[in-house]
């Protein structure tokens, strides 16, 4: 493995579980722990975005250069993952199983369209 192969993985995965822990403590009331929630959850992104540029300087890669289509890509990822967990939240919190179904499959289908859009049919 290489050494920025194992840097990404330990900061990826440092960076994943303090966003994931920060989202739980924002939203169970349960834990009564929102503004350290927050916190933590900051924290994650800001230790996930310096693994994103770290990893990309040791692997001598251009700096992401923000352009329409990157943009337009990012948001599309964001909405169908937001439909995916609506539908999931749909069906197993609120137990509305058939739109629940639907409005996954829609997010894994406009999930699915990042594919020919990011890399081009040929």
């Amino acid at each position: 493995m290489k050494k920025s192969s194992f840097i990404a993985m330990i900061l990826g995965t440092v960076g994943g579980i303090l966003l994931a822990l920060g989202m739980c403590m924002c939203l169970l009331p349960e834990w009564n722990a929102f503004k350290p929630g927050v916190i933590m959850g900051s924290i994650g992104l800001v230790v996930l975005l310096t693994m994103v540029f770290t990893w990309r300087k040791m692997e001598n890669k251009a700096p992401v250069r923000l352009n329409g289509k990157t943009v337009i890509s990012v948001l599309i990822g964001v909405l169908g993952a937001i439909l995916l967990g609506v539908g999931m939240c749909l069906t197993m919190v609120w137990s509305n199983m058939v739109l629940g179904i639907v409005i996954g499959i829609i997010g894994i289908v406009i999930l699915l369209c990042l594919i020919p859009f990011i890399k081009g049919l040929k």
